[in-house]
C-alpha cells in the first residue's frame, strides 16, 4: 500500500515552496529512554499503562490513519510490524528509534543524562528491518525500514567528534543497506561553559555543516529539532527547504501548548511535527490526534482546536484535566530551552508559567556552572520530555 509518507515528501521536494503537505508522527519509542514511566498513566484509573497497553493505543491511532508515522523501539515494531503485519494495509509507515544516546538514559535515580552526550545503538540496522542479525534478503523486507537517528552536541570537540563519527558510520551503514533514516537534532544536553548564546542559530549551523558532506542519497527525510521561534525556523528553510525540518512536540502542557506550538511552527516553514508525550498523555487520544490532523492540514485554528476537543471529551463523557479556560493557556514549555521560543498567550488569556528548576543565564539559557547534580539531572529530564 502507498504511503501518505512516501507521498508527501515527494510532493514537498517537487513543490518546495508551494506544496501544502505536512507531515504528522506519533512518537511511542519512550520505552528506550524512560524505562517504567514510558508508557504514561491511563486517564480512567491513573494506573500506569503495562506495555500491552501502550501497544494498544499505537494500534488504535494505527488504524485510525490520521498520523503519517509510528515511531517505536525495535522491539514494539517487531510486534507490529513484523509479526501482526500491522502496517500492511494502511498508510501509515512504520519507523523505529535507530539510536539511543546516553543522554535519554532516563533512569529512576540515574545520572546519566547529566553527563554530555554519548553514541550507543542497542537495535541493528538488520534487526529493525527483521528482527534478526543475519537476515535473508526477503527476511529483510519484513520489518521497518525507517529509522529515527539522534544526535546531542554540546560544543565540546571530545565529545561531538565522537557523536558526529557515529553518525557518518550509521549514515554510510544505512544508504549499504536500504535502509532510510530522519534526523533529530537535540538541544545540547550538558555544555557547562560552552553552552551557545544563540542556540536556534548554533543548532541551524550544526545541521547545515553536518549535512553539507552527505551526497543525497545518505541524507535524512528530514528533521526533528526543537522549535527556537519564527527566526530560527525561517533561516532554516530559507537556507534549503528541501531539508524539511519537522518539530518535537515538547512536553505535556495544556492543550493549547500543543495546539498552538503546532500551528506557529508551521506558520513559519515545519513541514512534520513529531508529538509523543502531549499524545500519550492526552485524555483521549484518537480525539486529541484528530485535532492534530486538523491543525496539520490548516482546517482550524489552535484556539478553535481546544474549543472543539473539549466539546468532543464532553460528548465521549470524558473529564478533561483542565477547564476550558485554563487549557487555553499556554505555560512555559521544555522546548522553549533558550527561553527565547516561547510564544504569548492567546488574547484574553494570561499564562501560568511553569516553575523552573535550574538556574538560568540573563538570556534566559541555563547555566550548568550554577547547577547541582541534582539539577542537571531534572534539565535533562525536562529535555528530553520536549522529545517525547
Amino acid at each position: 500500500m502507498v504511503k501518505s509518507l512516501d507521498q508527501k515528501i515527494a510532493n514537498i521536494r517537487a513543490n518546495p515552496i508551494s506544496a501544502r503537505d505536512f507531515i504528522l508522527a506519533d512518537a511511542k519509542d519512550a520505552d528506550m529512554a524512560a524505562g517504567l514511566a514510558a508508557t504514561g498513566k491511563d486517564p480512567r484509573t491513573g494506573r500506569a499503562r503495562s506495555l500491552a497497553e501502550y501497544r494498544d493505543q499505537m494500534r488504535e491511532i494505527v488504524r485510525q490513519g490520521l498520523v503519517d508515522i509510528m515511531l517505536m523501539s525495535a522491539s514494539t515494531s517487531e510486534q507490529l510490524t513484523i509479526r501482526e503485519r500491522l502496517f500492511d494495509h494502511s498508510h501509515v509507515t512504520p519507523a523505529v528509534r535507530a539510536n539511543d544516546t546516553t543522554d535519554i538514559h532516563l533512569l529512576t535515580d540515574g545520572t546519566y543524562a547529566a553527563s554530555p552526550s554519548r553514541p550507543f545503538r542497542s537495535a541493528t540496522i538488520e534487526q529493525i528491518q527483521s528482527g534478526k542479525v543475519n537476515p535473508t534478503p526477503d527476511e529483510r523486507r519484513l520489518g521497518a525500514d525507517l529509522g529515527l537517528y539522534s544526535i546531542t552536541v554540546n560544543n565540546n570537540i571530545e565529545f561531538d567528534y565522537a557523536t558526529l563519527q557515529a553518525y557518518k558510520e550509521f549514515r554510510i551503514e544505512a544508504e549499504s543497506k536500504g535502509f532510510r533514516h530522519f534526523l533529530e537534532v537535540f538541544d545540547p544536553n550538558a555544555c557547562g561553559e560552552s553552552c551557545p548564546t544563540n542556540l536556534g542559530r548554533f543548532i541551524n549551523d550544526l545541521i547545515v555543516r553536518t549535512l553539507a558532506g552527505v551526497p543525497s542519497a545518505g541524507r535524512p527525510l528530514f528533521l526533528k529539532i526543537a522549535y527556537h521561534g519564527p527566526r530560527a525556523m525561517e533561516e532554516l528553510v530559507q537556507y534549503d527547504p528541501l531539508l524539511i525540518p519537522g518539530i518535537l512536540g515538547g512536553s505535556s502542557g495544556t492543550t493549547y501548548d500543543a495546539f498552538k506550538l503546532l500551528e506557529e511552527a508551521k506558520k513559519y516553514g515545519a513541514r512534520a511535527a513529531l508529538f509523543g508525550r502531549k499524545i500519550n498523555h492526552s485524555e483521549h487520544q484518537l480525539t486529541f490526534v484528530r485535532h492534530l490532523h486538523l491543525i496539520a492540514n490548516g482546517q482550524i485554528s489552535a484556539v478553535e482546536a481546544v474549543r472543539s476537543y473539549h466539546a468532543e471529551l464532553e460528548k465521549l463523557g470524558i473529564k478533561p484535566y483542565r477547564p476550558l479556560k485554563e487549557d487555553l493557556q499556554e505555560t512555559t514549555q521544555a522546548s522553549a530551552y533558550s527561553g527565547t521560543s516561547a510564544a504569548k498567550p492567546p488574547a484574553g488569556a494570561r499564562a501560568k508559567p511553569a516553575p523552573d528548576a535550574v538556574p538560568r543565564r540573563p538570556d534566559g539559557s541555563p547555566d550548568f556552572a550554577k547547577m547541582t547534580s541534582a539539577q542537571k539531572v531534572a534539565y535533562a529530564r525536562q529535555r528530553i520530555a520536549a522529545g517525547r
